[in-house]
């Protein structure tokens, strides 16, 4: 689940961003946002283990640092898959482009949001077998193109004849650091944008089978995830392709096959990558549907997204996210070319946050731990506390870069706003039990129950 929501819009389509403001130099970017997401996915993994539940890292907010915390972080969290969400639809209509440039891009939006909400009205079970395989395309697909793009840096198929596919090619323009260290920090809002719902594996513990066997060999795959699928993948690219010449009319993967001259890989990809974005948007509408069904069970969210379908669906809160999907649909509508940076940006900032709650609460647990002497964690986070304080400090220096940059600078300004109406909703519309702290079973030392039958 969190490999359909991490591995799409932000590779595929946003990669070209962040390429054109830091050239190869985006590949340390990559590297770096990668180590920090790794420590907040172990702090997450150490807490999932310890308390498997729907609702996930919303609630371990709630009962380490307070009921206010966890409002925020469940709320923020579910933006932050909604906003991520239009980011998505937007990507899939670009694609479509390919293929039909004369058609309105709000058509295709329009008829995906309503494919996805169907899809995530069936049964769990259904929706999970249709996500493994989405995931599974894109990811063989990606396997596929790093093998390609080897071929074609060795033997330069499908390469006019005075091409020099290689590092030279990747260096020519300008060098690694082509825009200087600005430009390195310049890429770090798309490149967080592009992990934003990896944090999804949080969200499934409280439904899978066996979550002390399966969250940590998920987490423990991140820092392979992101060699292969993003270092790699945007390094050999740019080993064929000159970085300054990628834009951003469609993804940067088909349109650097497309003038290559090898149109049939083109297509090809094009397909992969509308693929990878359905499967996005799909994760997208899980991970918010079940954060908002954990904020109802606390008194967070209107009692109706509790509800839960014939086919054990929280029927609601799909719907809740296919309205504000057609809101992208508008958007598209009316900003079809400048909407996906904002997107990003907004998106960007609420991922952060959400990072950084579940670092602070994971900080909290460990003091807890410590101070009432509990038994020791089954997954605990490595180089604590070190590591976990220098990830708390990157993400906040990531949100203060949003403010420095002028084109993200909207995004740290939607952010306070909607930090300050979670703050004015909390107060007014948030009663008895919705003040309480979360109250979670620790699982440590004990085999894992799921909560229907105990």
């Amino acid at each position: 689940m969190a490999l359909g929501s991490a591995i799409g819009t932000g590779l595929f389509y946003g990669s070209a961003s962040a390429i054109q403001a830091a050239g190869p130099a985006v590949l340390l970017a990559y590297m770096i946002g990668g180590a920090a997401v790794f420590m907040v996915m172990r702090a997450l993994g150490e807490m999932a283990v310890r308390h498997p539940v729907s609702g996930s890292f919303g609630q371990y907010a709630s009962k380490y640092l307070g009921p206010f915390a966890g409002f925020i972080t469940g709320w923020t969290f579910a933006f932050e898959m909604a906003i991520v969400a239009i980011a998505d639809v937007t990507a899939f209509g670009i694609y479509m482009g390919f293929w039909f440039p004369d058609v309105p891009r709000w058509i295709w939006i329009l008829a995906v949001v309503f494919f996805i909400a169907a899809l995530n009205l069936m049964k769990v079970k259904v929706f999970g077998e249709t996500e493994f395989w989405l995931s599974l395309i894109k990811v063989s697909a990606i396997i596929a193109m790093i093998a390609g793009g080897v071929l074609i840096v060795l033997f330069g198929f499908g390469l006019p004849a005075e091409a020099n596919p290689g590092i030279g090619t990747m260096l020519a323009a300008g060098g690694f650091f082509p825009n200087g260290f600005w430009g390195l920090l310049a890429s770090f809002s798309i490149v967080m944008f592009a992990f934003g719902g990896i944090e999804t594996i949080g969200i499934t513990a409280g439904e899978a089978e066996n979550p002390k066997s399966v969250v940590p060999k998920a987490i423990n795959t991140v820092p392979v995830r992101i060699l292969l699928f993003y270092v790699c993948t945007l390094g050999i690219l740019m080993m064929i392709y000159p970085w300054n010449q990628v834009g951003s009319a469609g993804s940067p993967f088909v349109q650097i096959f497309d003038n290559l001259g090898i149109p049939a890989a083109a297509h090809i990809l094009n397909a992969v990558v509308i693929t990878a974005a359905i499967s996005a948007i799909n994760s997208d509408i899980f991970g918010a549907g079940r954060m908002m069904f954990g904020l109802s069970q606390q008194g967070h969210a209107p009692a109706s997204f509790a509800k839960i379908s014939r086919n054990g669906v929280p029927w609601m809160t799909v719907l809740t996210m296919g309205i504000v999907l057609l809101a992208g649909v508008v958007l598209n509508a009316l900003l079809p070319e400048s909407l996906f940076l904002i997107i990003a940006s907004i998106a960007t900032f609420a991922t952060v946050w959400v990072w950084v709650m579940i670092l602070l609460s994971h900080i909290s647990m460990k003091r807890t731990i410590a101070r009432e002497n509990l038994q020791a964690s089954e997954f605990p986070s490595p180089w604590w506390p070190a590591a976990s304080y220098a990830a708390l400090a990157f993400m906040g220096f990531v949100i203060v870069l949003l403010g420095i940059i002028p084109a993200t600078r909207v995004a740290l300004v939607v952010g306070v706003v909607w930090i300050a109406l979670l703050f004015v909703a909390y107060k007014v519309w948030v009663r008895a039990k919705g003040h309480e702290r979360a109250e979670l079973v620790d699982e440590t030392g004990r085999d894992y129950v799921p909560a229907e039958t105990r």
